[in-house]
């Protein structure tokens, strides 16, 4: 069983898990509500009586009379009481789904580790493997995606956590949450997201292109060059 299926398999009960949590949650909210409405109609009450006592005289101002009863302050104790549990319950949620990525980041890690070392064992170049005909094993989004910058394992895992993006967006329309450390490709400059294609040229410098941004609706047939290396072979050609 690869990470992927291990860790896929261990995340599928996270949803239950999260949702018993929030069903608490939000009992305890309701129950504080309660506590709330109760308690500030016992306080305004209380508060209108005293009031009433000073201006009929029966009650002097500094009296010790002027303070809460013992109910209103055993309620208060008790919504501070059910604050804390929906605080402690809402950093449990948080922690759970924190371990959850800790541990993919982890796993992500180490395949990458081991993705390194099977390359210098074996003395490779870094590029992708290629079928009969050239063509890169598959251009969809993180799937096949390599090379130099980031290894398909991983990417298939970025675009999985990530929300569904049209197909072949420019990226004019890409408007999704960029985490800071993750590569970016293409001309335009952007994460990995829909169908990208591979340039042949192992010294190319950006090496994936998104679709839209190329031109480019399938996955090409044969060897596929970028505009930069298609030019230089050109040259190279016409030397």
């Amino acid at each position: 069983m690869s990470f992927l299926e291990e860790f896929q398999a261990n995340l599928e009960s996270l949803p239950n898990i999260i949702q018993r949590k929030y069903a608490i949650l939000r009992d305890l909210d309701k129950s504080l509500q309660v506590i709330q409405q109760q308690n500030e109609q016992r306080c305004g009450q209380e508060l209108e009586n005293f009031k009433r006592g000073v201006r009929s005289g029966a009650i002097m101002p500094d009296s010790s009379l002027a303070k809460y009863s013992d109910e209103a302050l055993d309620e208060q104790k008790h919504a501070v009481r059910l604050a804390d549990e929906k605080v402690a319950l809402a950093v449990q949620v948080y922690d759970l789904v924190d371990s959850h990525i800790q541990q993919l980041d982890q796993q992500m890690k180490k395949f990458n580790e081991d993705l390194q070392r099977e390359r210098d064992s074996n003395g490779a170049t870094g590029s992708l493997p290629s079928n009969n005909d050239g063509t890169a094993k598959t251009g969809r989004s993180g799937s096949g995606r390599g090379g130099r910058k980031k290894t398909g394992l991983a990417a298939a895992a970025v675009a999985s956590a990530a929300p569904a993006v049209p197909a072949n967006p420019t990226s004019m329309d890409l408007d999704l949450p960029v985490d800071p450390n993750e590569p970016t490709y293409c001309l335009c400059n952007q994460v990995s997201y829909g169908d990208m294609v591979a340039c042949d040229n192992p010294d190319c410098k950006i090496e994936w292109f998104h679709f839209g941004c190329v031109g480019v609706k399938e996955q090409p047939r044969g060897k596929w060059y970028c505009s930069d290396c298609a030019g230089l072979q050109k040259r190279r050609k016409g030397k």
